[in-house]
């Protein structure tokens, strides 16, 4: 089973669970102030993916397993829940709807397409490998180092949350090697029929390229009841660079 945090719902609710499904490199820790937000009307429950913060390490990678990954947590939390996924969690996400849709009541997917990208995620994995852990004790002194092959300080900020310093020696919280060996699939989509009837919200960043217009047609024929929506001023990283933005869109199309 994988790692969740739960927040609680702040009072009485009939809302369905939100289930947040992280993107690479990520953990549920990430989208702590937006779950926390929620929470004033629902129950959220944020997981870290496998091989990801304090979910078990495997093998594999494959979106097929994410998607059961998450299928366990429904199961174990009622049976059915709004989904939330960003990136890597939205394709985990899109895979769970068309292969269990009954346990998805609505699907939010952040900044990702049904398709098959070139982005090759691997340069994060030897930027964060290449890293020299030896002494370190704090983050700030994590940041000084890193900038040297990551100089967004934004995205260093993003990495580092997974970085555990109270291990002896500090080690990250990501299973480099297996999502270094499994990068093919992670930026591939699987070959997959069938439709996810259910309502389905796109929402993208403004200044991303993640879901193009001509995405659109593989979107619809999956997800036939699909509406679009962009953050402006947003980029990949949309939840973390306009988290009010974020929610209030959420807010509107979960409620």
């Amino acid at each position: 089973m994988l790692a969740t945090i739960l927040h609680p719902a702040a009072g009485p609710s009939d809302a369905p669970t939100l289930v947040i499904a992280h993107g690479l490199y990520g953990s549920g820790r990430n989208w702590g102030v937006i779950a926390r937000r929620l929470a004033d009307r629902r129950e959220v429950l944020a997981v870290d993916m496998r091989n990801h913060g304090d979910s078990p390490r495997f093998a594999t990678q494959s979106y097929a397993d994410m998607a059961a990954d998450l299928a366990g947590v429904i199961a174990a939390h009622g049976g059915r829940a709004d989904v939330l996924g960003h990136s890597m969690g939205g394709k985990a996400a899109m895979l769970l709807a068309l292969t269990e849709g009954a346990m998805v009541n609505r699907l939010v997917v952040a900044d990702i397409a049904p398709v098959a990208y070139a982005h090759d995620q691997s340069g994060h994995i030897a930027a964060l490998r290449g890293l020299d852990l030896f002494g370190l004790t704090s983050r700030a002194a994590a940041d000084r180092r890193l900038a040297a092959t990551v100089p967004d300080p934004a995205l260093r900020a993003f990495f580092l949350q997974s970085l555990d310093l109270q291990s002896t020696p500090p080690r990250w919280r990501i299973n480099l090697d297996v999502l270094e060996a499994e990068m093919p699939g992670i930026i591939g989509w699987p070959q997959v029929t069938g439709h996810f009837d259910g309502p389905t919200l796109f929402l993208s960043g403004a200044l991303s390229d993640y879901v193009l217009p001509e995405h659109r047609g593989a979107i619809i024929a999956l997800f036939p009841r699909a509406r679009f929506a962009k953050i402006p001023g947003a980029g990949h990283w949309l939840h973390a660079e306009k988290p009010r933005g974020f929610e209030e869109t959420l807010r509107v199309f979960l409620g």
